[in-house]
C-alpha cells in the first residue's frame, strides 16, 4: 500500500544493540539487525560503535537518510571498528525528516561518552526541554530522544553507575520508550513501566544483543534469551553478564503494551512478551470469521499486514484463502508521486489486483486498520474494476476514534474516518458490500491476556495525555 496516502499507521523506530565480549567488531551484526527491523522505520538509520579495549570514550558513527542497504557501504562498515554498539531505524511525523534527527545520538560529557537509540514517544517533552534549556542546554535536534540522553548524562554526574543514572532519568520520563544505550563498558536496555514498545535480549556465543523484535535476533543467528520486562533496566557487561533492575516496574494489570505491535507493526515471525505475532493475527482473523461471517468465494489480505489475518479468517470459515494483489516490492517509501491530474494512481503504483483471481467472485478483503479511509476506497474500486462481484471488508482492529500520543501516528480525531460516523457510514464511503471491525473484547484474547493500551479506540489512556498535541513539534 502507498504510505504517501497517509492512510497507514506509522511506527517511529527500531533499535538494536550488540556487545561482543571477545572483542570482535559488531558493526556488521548491527547492520543485519537493522535490515531485519527495516519495517519499523524507513526514513533514516544509523550505527555507533566503540572499542572497549581502545581509548576510553572514542565513538565511531555513521548515519544517513534512507534505507539501511542504501545508507551503508561495505567500506563504511569496515571503518566502524568496535566491539560494542547501537543502531537505529526511524520514521518521523511531519516536518522533522532531517539527517540531524537520525539516531543513534552520541554525547560526549564529563563522565565519557553515551550512545543512545530510542523507540517511542514522551508526552512531557516540553516540560523536560524547558528545564534543560534554563540550565544552559543547547539542542541539536528536535527529537525527544535528545532530551533523554541529556538527562542520563546529567544524572550520571551524581550517580555511581550509568545504569543508576538511567533509572533516575526514568523517574522523570512520561510516555513510551524502549532504549538501547552504549556506555564505554556497558550495554544497557530500558523499557518504560507500561511496556508500550517491545525490547528483547539475545545471545550468540560471547556476543549479547538487544533488539526491538526477536526476528532481528534470528537474522544474526542469535538465541532468544528473554524479553526486557516493562519497567526493567538490563545492564550487560563481561564482568557480570546480564544484570536486572526491576524497581521501575508496574503490576501486570497496569501494563499497557501497544496492541498494534501484534496487529500491524511487528513482523509476523516475531514473538513479543511470549506471544507470537503470527498467532495473534491468525486469532484476529478467526474472531472476525466467528463474529462477522459472510458468504463469499475467496478471502484475501491487503499486503502485507492483512495476509495472516486473512488466512485466519479462511481457516475458521472454510472459505478458500487466495492472493488478490501483487505488491511492487521495488517501490520504496519515497517515490515520484504521480501528478494529481495524471492517470497513474499512487496506490496502484504499489499495489495491483489480479483479475484472474477475483473476476466474478465474492471477495472478503482483510486489512489491519482503516485510518482516514483514503486508501481503502481506492483498493475496493480496484477490485471491482478487476471484476469482483462483491467486496466485503473485515478489519482486524476496532475503529480508531482517538489520537495516539505514545509513538503511533494515529492523527487528530477530525482526520479519522470513524470519528462521528457509524460503521454503515464508513461502509458507504469506502464502497464495500459489507464492513465489520474486530470487537473490542477480542483484543485481550489475541494477546493471551497481556495488559494493552486501548487509548486510540476508547480515549482512555494509561497516562494522562498532554493538554496540547505536541506530536509534530517534538518528533521521535
Amino acid at each position: 500500500m502507498c504510505v504517501e496516502n497517509n492512510d497507514k499507521l506509522k511506527e517511529e523506530c527500531g533499535v538494536f544493540g550488540a556487545y561482543d565480549f571477545d572483542g570482535q567488531d559488531v558493526a556488521s551484526a548491527i547492520y543485519y539487525g537493522l535490515l531485519a527491523l527495516q519495517h519499523r522505520g524507513q526514513e533514516s538509520c544509523g550505527i555507533a560503535v566503540s572499542d572497549t579495549g581502545g581509548p576510553m570514550g572514542r565513538v565511531l558513527s555513521a548515519k544517513d537518510m534512507g534505507l539501511v542497504n542504501e545508507a551503508f557501504t561495505p567500506e563504511q562498515l569496515e571503518k566502524l571498528k568496535g566491539d560494542i554498539g547501537v543502531g537505529h531505524v526511524r520514521y518521523s511525523t511531519a516536518g522533522s525528516s532531517t539527517r540531524e534527527n537520525a539516531q543513534p545520538l552520541v554525547l560526549n560529557y564529563v563522565k565519557g561518552t553515551l550512545g543512545l537509540a530510542h523507540n517511542g514517544n514522551l508526552i512531557n517533552t516540553p516540560e523536560l526541554k524547558n528545564e534543560l534549556a534554563y540550565t544552559g542546554a543547547i539542542f541539536q535536534t528536535t527529537i525527544d530522544s535528545e532530551i533523554i540522553a541529556y538527562y542520563i548524562a546529567r544524572e550520571r554526574l551524581n550517580s555511581k553507575t550509568v545504569e543508576e543514572a538511567v533509572g533516575r532519568t526514568m523517574n522523570r520520563l512520561k510516555g513510551a520508550y524502549s532504549l538501547v544505550i552504549m556506555s564505554p563498558r556497558k550495554l544497557i536496555g530500558a523499557r518504560d513501566p507500561f511496556g508500550f514498545r517491545p525490547l528483547c535480549i539475545g545471545k550468540r556465543d560471547n556476543t549479547y544483543f538487544l533488539a526491538s523484535e526477536s526476528c532481528a535476533l534470528d537474522t544474526v543467528g542469535a538465541e532468544f534469551v528473554r524479553d526486557v520486562l516493562p519497567g526493567e533496566i538490563v545492564t550487560i557487561s563481561p564482568e557480570k553478564g546480564i544484570e536486572s533492575d526491576m524497581s521501575h516496574g508496574l503490576p501486570a494489570a497496569e501494563q499497557a503494551r501497544c496492541v498494534f505491535e501484534y496487529i500491524y507493526f511487528a513482523r509476523p515471525d516475531s514473538v513479543i512478551d511470549q506471544v507470537s505475532v503470527y498467532n495473534s493475527r491468525i486469532l484476529a482473523g478467526k474472531f472476525l470469521a466467528q463474529d462477522s461471517p459472510v458468504e463469499a468465494d475467496l478471502v484475501v489480505g491487503v499486503p502485507e499486514s492483512g495476509n495472516v489475518a486473512a488466512l485466519g479468517y479462511s481457516l475458521q470459515s472454510g472459505i478458500p484463502y487466495g492472493t488478490a494483489f501483487v505488491k511492487n516490492t521495488y517501490v520504496g517509501r519515497t517515490f515520484i508521486k504521480p501528478r494529481q491530474k495524471s492517470r497513474e494512481s499512487s496506490v496502484q503504483v504499489k499495489l495491483n489486483p489480479i483479475r484472474q483471481a477475483v473476476e466474478g467472485k465474492r471477495i472478503i478483503m482483510i486489512d489491519d486498520s482503516i485510518v482516514r479511509g483514503t486508501t481503502s476506497d481506492r483498493i475496493v474500486r480496484m477490485l471491482r474494476e478487476a471484476g469482483a462481484r462483491e467486496v466485503h471488508m473485515r478489519v482486524s482492529s476496532p475503529p480508531f476514534l482517538w489520537p495516539c500520543y505514545f509513538g503511533t501516528d494515529v492523527p487528530a480525531r477530525d482526520q479519522l474516518i470513524a470519528y462521528n460516523r457509524s460503521v454503515e457510514d464508513i461502509r458507504k464511503m469506502i464502497g464495500t458490500d459489507s464492513l465489520a471491525y474486530l470487537r473490542m473484547e477480542r483484543l485481550e484474547e489475541i494477546v493471551n491476556g497481556l495488559g494493552i493500551c486501548r487509548g486510540c479506540f476508547t480515549g482512555k489512556y494509561p497516562l494522562e495525555p498532554p493538554v496540547e498535541d505536541i506530536r509534530g513539534d517534538f518528533d521521535r
